[in-house]
């Protein structure tokens, strides 16, 4: 269970490393950028949804694995987690950007 969640944190890491190694020119890097946010942004909530779903399906008794909601509930955790973790080191770049003195 570890490692498949651990492997598919590697694979989203690797593809974004390689759509951003794929980027040409500034505008296409821009625009792959901001397409790589969007995307890991929706994944995110694609994930909050599969944990909403989980969950009202145990309290309605229509899913009976309790084990699965779990699960569900804590990948949406835990992306959750590292999308805000990639906001704050964003912000933490922006803020010293702009502390430089031309």
């Amino acid at each position: 269970m570890v490692d498949s969640i651990k492997s598919g944190l590697v694979n989203t890491a690797a593809t974004a490393a390689d759509q951003l190694k794929k980027a040409a020119s500034p505008q296409e890097s821009k625009d792959s950028f901001s397409a790589l946010l969007k995307e890991s942004i929706d994944k995110v909530n694609t994930l909050q949804n599969e944990a909403d779903k989980a969950i009202e399906g145990l309290a309605k008794g229509t899913a009976g694995n309790i084990h699965e909601t779990m699960i569900a509930v804590e990948k949406a955790n835990l992306s959750f987690s590292l999308m805000v973790q990639v906001r704050n080191k964003l912000l933490a770049a922006y803020e010293e950007i702009m502390r430089t003195q031309v």
